[in-house]
């Protein structure tokens, strides 16, 4: 039974219908990365295959296997189909396979859509599926064209395409997976395989709605919603303070980017400002980087990509909104603006509960982990924080984790993936809304 005809005989809310939906495929995967097929020689654990089909579908990059030696073509195919799956979001694949049975998209499967979408309305919510397919074609398909093209120089036609084909769509995906087995850090001044990289980064973390705003911007003229301005401001402003401070950083680092010329540095410190908005692929070797670079990392994947998007974290029109509410409480006013245009006191909500909720998440896995895990707080912060916002950099412990701490990232990539609002609503919420409204009265705070 297809999840869409799933959707007419379960009567779930649409958060707990999305949260339970990612964990059936990872259920789905796991189960298949544990069959021997889907190991090139050495048997995997079912925990190693739980915390790879986790990694894949919620779009991490955290691996506790090297995926370049330990899964065969099968395990690394199957890896490809969960990311693709996890990126698209399950709702998004599900209607794919309607529109290819000619089943008609009825009223609840619309609201599952808008809710995994995270749109404000019902209208244009199958459009705007369809674009994301056909858009998501053209894209990876390009990026793959270009990436088999450099890849061409250093192995047979038939494995440049696989290679480019995997990491064009790791790339879109924000997933962070690579099939080299050191990331693409024998790339570090490559200009080529930088740009094709980042630029599959970006477009696929700003957002589907933001993509049709544009192309619409560009070919009719349409202006631009504040939530497209804003993610596109907000991107741009994150990439280009993160490659300076990185560079500031990062530029006497014998262990990192000293040794490649200002070119080569402020390359280097443009993907690593890119990938850390949650797509996890690296050039240079993170468990080097100072303690000061470690922490402007942790800051931009706490934030992360775009709503709608195929990346995690707390997203930038989230951060913007804070940003924006505590300069209006600073400058004393009653409402909060951006742009000459008012926020709904809902969205700002919203925005707090969401930034609070994963500030909480955040924190009680580290010190879980801290419990569990033999290594220096850093490190164990900035796992955590790279699980959450489905980044994948790590500063070498993943491969150390304990059975516990794996199943402690397992479920924070998860809840990353999910969106931690969407999976409190999951757990939390309630169905027997009331209308009515109690007494009011003040508290003191600050």
């Amino acid at each position: 039974m297809s999840v869409i005809h799933l959707t007419s005989a379960v009567k779930l809310p649409p958060a707990k219908f999305l949260t339970l939906s990612f964990a059936l495929l990872i259920a789905v995967g796991s189960i298949l990365l544990w069959m021997p097929w889907s190991s090139a020689s050495r048997t995997t654990s079912y925990i190693d295959a739980l915390f790879t089909a986790t990694s894949a579908v919620c779009v991490t990059g955290l691996i506790t296997l090297n995926t370049a030696t330990h899964w065969s073509f099968v395990g690394k195919a199957i890896i490809l189909l969960l990311i693709q799956a996890g990126g698209l979001g399950v709702m998004t694949v599900a209607t794919l396979f309607a529109f290819v049975m000619g089943k008609r998209i009825g009223l609840k499967q619309r609201i599952l859509i808008q809710e995994a979408l995270g749109q404000l309305t019902l209208s244009g919510v199958v459009r705007l599926t369809r674009h994301i397919l056909l858009v998501t074609a053209i894209i990876e398909g390009f990026g793959a064209f270009l990436l088999t093209l450099r890849f061409l120089a250093q192995m047979p036609p038939l494995q440049a395409l696989w290679y480019g084909v995997f990491h064009a769509v790791s790339a879109f995906c924000n997933a962070g997976f690579d099939i080299f087995g050191d990331s693409l850090v024998r790339f570090v001044t490559d200009p080529l395989v930088n740009f094709v990289v980042t630029g599959l980064i970006i477009t696929g973390g700003i957002g589907f709605t933001v993509i049709a705003e544009l192309y619409q911007y560009f070919t009719s003229k349409e202006r631009l919603s504040l939530h497209s301005k804003l993610v596109l401001k907000v991107t741009v402003f994150l990439i280009l303070s993160g490659t300076i401070l990185v560079w500031l950083l990062e530029r006497t680092n014998q262990d990192t980017i000293a040794g490649l010329g200002i070119p080569g540095q402020l390359l280097a410190s443009y993907f690593q400002s890119v990938t850390a908005r949650t797509a996890g692929f690296n050039t240079i070797d993170i468990s080097a980087i100072r303690p000061a670079t470690a922490l402007i990392l942790i800051c931009l994947m706490f934030i992360g990509a775009s709503p709608g998007g195929t990346g995690g974290g707390i997203k930038t029109s989230t951060a913007a909104v804070i940003v924006a509410a505590v300069y209006a409480m600073a400058a004393g006013k009653s409402e909060v603006e951006i742009s000459e245009r008012r926020i709904p006191t809902g969205i700002v909500l919203k925005a707090m509960g969401i930034a609070t909720i994963s500030a909480c998440l955040v924190t009680s896995v580290a010190i879980g982990l801290s419990v569990f895990q033999r290594a220096q707080t850093l490190p164990i912060v900035f796992e955590t924080v790279s699980a959450f916002g489905t980044v994948g950099l790590s500063m070498g412990i993943t491969s150390e984790l304990t059975a516990l701490g794996k199943l402690l990232i397992i479920l924070t990539m998860f809840a990353g993936r999910v969106g931690p609002l969407t999976l409190a609503m999951a757990i939390v919420a309630d169905t027997n809304h009331t209308t009515v409204k109690h007494p009011e009265e003040k508290v003191i705070v600050g």
